[in-house]
């Protein structure tokens, strides 16, 4: 009978379940990462695993072809430029004493674990293959130049909507 429930769950509660405890990690990666290793009280720590492959997962090509399928990360002494964003975090750590920047969507991890409490989550990931992307630029500001609509660009002027 569990199985048939399942089966006829149209609102889609098990994606909505890990949806709500992906929030979990972005909120502490908010409230304690985003200001370093100083950030974090006590001996908390985070592990963090996550699918190199999910979409939307930035990292130097060398550690992807290292962790074809999954990694790990340590946030606890040595990380830096932490960026936790609405659907994505970033963050630099040194591997090999060299620093390297990973950009890592909440869907793309499989376990977030604080061992200094004892606290573990475990997500699912749907399998996807091919390789991640590379970490995505800076979006480019519109010219603000006559002419601009001639490159394919769509410049509006506001002063239509102004009262006057």
């Amino acid at each position: 009978m569990a199985g048939e429930d399942r089966q006829n769950d149209l609102i889609g509660y098990e994606a909505l379940h890990q949806e709500a405890l992906r929030g979990v990690v972005r909120a502490v990666l908010k409230r304690w990462g985003a200001n370093g290793p100083e950030g974090l009280p006590g001996a908390h720590h985070f592990l963090i695993t996550f699918k190199t492959h999910a979409p939307g997962v930035s990292a130097p090509r060398e550690l992807l072809e290292q962790y074809p399928d999954e990694m790990m990360i340590v946030l606890q002494h040595q990380f830096a430029d932490m960026a936790p964003g609405e659907t994505y975090f970033s963050v630099t750590l040194k591997f090999g004493g060299r620093p390297k920047t990973l950009s890592i969507p909440y869907a793309a991890i499989t376990q977030f674990a604080d061992p200094a409490v004892g606290y573990r989550l475990q997500f699912s990931v749907p399998e996807t293959k091919g390789p991640a992307p590379a970490l995505p630029a800076a979006p480019a500001a519109a010219p603000a130049q006559p002419g601009a609509e001639a490159s394919g660009e769509k410049i509006v002027s506001l002063d239509q909507f102004r009262k006057k």
